[in-house]
């Protein structure tokens, strides 16, 4: 039988300049499968202030934030959680009784992802890009106590900012990075993203990913980003987009229902999510 939308129905959104099904797909999937009276639509916005405060208006449950909004949404906000307030980007909001407060779930699944694949934080790591994912990422290598780490951005303020924050080294382009400085390899830039003008391209060079031990994309669209394929073609330790998407979305579906999913659910709505 077909779920019915009704009037008592929970509305949960996600707010991003390219929406993809990922999250819309992923949240229904659980909903139905749990039979919940939730429904999750994908949105993008040119007016970013009254759609957040258009949450709060419409007593929608959750909204799920990316780029290029993870920064800019902070000051219409009620309260933050801890695991935004030291990196100051956001990508999730829970509304409760029209309070926003903002969470940070990419954080969470990245600290989670460096326990789950045992990565020393010895290991001397480059990380590509400068944005509120970026700031997610490294603020959770730097608090899993890694030390030997470079920015690499091209916008120089940001990436300059970022570093300085952490205590680490930025470079404008990765040239004069050598080897022994990258063995684990971040991208955290749009390189590669499904349907975007780079998503053809490697968003390192042949070079340092042959000398990587691990390489990490975050782009979740398509699951095997030029990036993930070729560090696979030479049997790197591989971490996904798709492996954050997935830890990130279940953390967001635990804060908007309060309800944990089985791991054999979870396994479910990530294959189906993926089925773009």
């Amino acid at each position: 039988m077909a779920r019915i939308i009704n009037k008592d129905t929970t509305l949960c959104m996600s707010l991003s300049a390219r929406p993809s099904n990922f999250g819309t797909r992923f949240h229904n999937y659980l909903y139905e499968k749990l039979d919940l009276n939730y429904v999750y639509k994908a949105f993008t916005t040119n007016n970013l202030k009254d759609a957040i405060y258009g949450i709060k208006a419409l007593s929608i449950r959750g909204c799920a934030i990316s780029m290029p909004y993870k920064q800019a949404c902070i000051e219409f906000i009620d309260e933050l959680d801890v695991s935004v307030q030291s990196i100051q980007a956001v990508n999730t909001i829970v509304n409760s009784d029209k309070y926003l407060k903002a969470y940070n779930t990419d954080y969470i699944a990245v600290e989670k992802l460096i326990k789950i694949n045992h990565i020393s934080n010895h290991t001397p790591f480059v990380l590509k890009g400068s944005g509120g994912m970026a700031n997610a990422v490294i603020g959770a290598f730097y608090d899993a106590g890694f030390k030997n780490g470079i920015i690499c951005a091209r916008n120089e303020h940001k990436g300059k900012s970022l570093a300085e924050r952490y205590n680490y080294k930025w470079v404008k382009n990765e040239s004069t990075i050598t080897p022994e400085q990258a063995k684990l390899i971040i991208n955290v830039t749009p390189i590669g993203m499904q349907g975007g003008v780079e998503a053809d391209q490697l968003s390192f060079s042949e070079t340092l990913i042959s000398q990587a031990d691990i390489v990490f994309d975050v782009v979740a669209l398509p699951v095997e980003t030029p990036l993930i394929k070729y560090g696979k073609k030479l049997n790197k330790t591989i971490i996904s987009g798709a492996d954050v998407a997935i830890l990130q979305a279940v953390e967001q579906f635990i804060l908007y229902t309060g309800v944990i999913p089985s791991d054999e659910l979870i396994k479910q709505a990530g294959e189906f999510a993926r089925q773009e």
